[in-house]
C-alpha cells in the first residue's frame, strides 16, 4: 500500500517527540523511521519507471516452429505492489530472487484508479494465466506487498487461484483490516481494506482445501498496520506461516535485503510444513 503522504510516516517518531516522553525514545524506531523516509525518497526517484507494464520476455522457436520460452529453474513469481503504487517498488528484490533463485520474475501493475479488490484479483487471474500458458509451468509463486497481498489472497481463496498458486507471500498485507489514515475512507478500495469490510468478511469464511500456502511477513514497527498485529494471517482452514520482521517500517519490508533473504528461503520451501524462519530481526 503506497503512503498517500510523508506525515503518516512520521506519525510514530511524532508521538513519541512530543515533550515530555523525549525519554522514551526508541532507537529502534528512530532507525526505522530514518530508513522509511530514505526508501520513500528513493521509490519516488524510481517511479516513473514502473509506470507502463513491464516488456515480456520474447519466446524463442522451438525445432517445430511453434513459440517456447528459455527453459528455467524453479516456479514462475509474480510480484504484486500495493495501493497508488508499481512494479518499481521490486526493483531490489527482483534482483535479489532472480540472482540467488534464478527463477523467471514478473511484476504485474495494476491502476491506481481500480477501485475494489475483486476486479483487481481477476485481472491477477488472468495475468498468472497468460504466465503459465506462456511458460509451461503448471503454478506460480506469488510476493504481494500490503494490498498486493490482499488481492493475490482474494484471489486464491475466492477465485479458485490456489489451482494456481504454489506459494503467496505477504509483506505487510492488511489481513484483518487496518484503521490509519481515516480520512483515505473516500477512496472505495481502502474501505475495502478496513476491519469489518465485506471484502475481509469474504477471506474470513472457510477455505476447506485450499491448495496454497501462505507466508505472511508482519512488522512491529509498521505505521501503516494498525493494529501491527492486522498483518498476520490467521485462518483455521489455511497452511500460513507468520514471521514478525523486527527493526524496520512498512516501506522497508519490500526493499530490505534481510526480508529478501526470508522471502527466498519461503518460496525454496517448497513442500507444506517445510520450515520458514518464524521471526526476523534487522539490525
Amino acid at each position: 500500500m503506497k503512503v498517500t503522504g510523508v506525515l503518516p510516516l512520521f506519525l510514530p517518531i511524532c508521538r513519541r517527540l512530543w515533550p515530555g516522553r523525549l525519554a522514551g525514545i526508541s532507537m529502534a524506531l528512530l532507525k526505522a523511521t530514518a530508513l522509511e523516509a530514505a526508501i520513500l525518497a528513493g521509490h519516488l526517484l524510481l517511479y516513473p519507471t514502473g509506470l507502463t507494464q513491464e516488456r515480456r520476455s520474447p519466446a524463442l522457436p522451438a525445432a517445430d516452429g511453434t513459440a517456447q520460452l528459455p527453459l528455467r529453474s524453479g516456479t514462475p513469481v509474480v510480484l504484486l505492489h500495493g495501493f497508488i503504487d508499481n512494479r518499481s517498488v521490486f526493483v531490489l528484490l527482483r534482483r535479489s530472487l532472480a540472482q540467488h533463485g534464478g527463477q523467471r520474475v514478473e511484476s504485474l501493475n495494476y491502476s491506481p484508479l481500480t477501485c475494489d479488490i475483486r476486479t483487481a484479483a481477476e485481472l491477477l487471474g488472468r495475468h498468472v494465466e497468460e504466465i503459465c500458458e506462456r511458460t509451461g509451468s503448471p503454478r506460480v509463486d506469488i510476493v504481494g506487498h500490503s494490498l498486493g497481498g490482499l488481492i493475490a489472497r482474494y484471489y486464491v481463496q475466492r477465485l479458485g487461484g490456489d489451482l494456481r498458486v504454489r506459494t503467496l507471500v505477504t509483506l505487510g498485507t492488511p489481513h484483518a483490516g487496518t484503521r490509519v489514515a481515516p480520512l483515505a475512507d473516500a477512496h472505495p478500495i481502502v474501505r475495502q481494506m478496513r476491519p469489518g469490510s465485506g471484502v475481509l468478511e469474504e477471506l474470513a469464511r472457510p477455505a476447506p482445501g485450499c491448495r496454497t500456502r501462505f507466508v505472511s511477513f508482519w512488522s512491529d514497527l509498521d505505521s501503516i498496520m494498525d493494529p501491527v498485529e492486522t498483518a498476520r494471517l490467521d485462518h483455521p482452514d489455511l497452511d500460513v506461516q507468520n514471521v514478525q520482521v523486527t527493526g524496520i517500517g512498512h516501506l522497508a519490508l519490500p526493499v530490505h535485503p534481510a526480508v529478501a533473504a526470508g522471502i527466498r528461503e519461503a518460496l525454496d520451501s517448497a513442500l507444506p510444513g517445510d520450515a520458514v524462519a518464524g521471526g526476523l530481526t534487522v539490525a
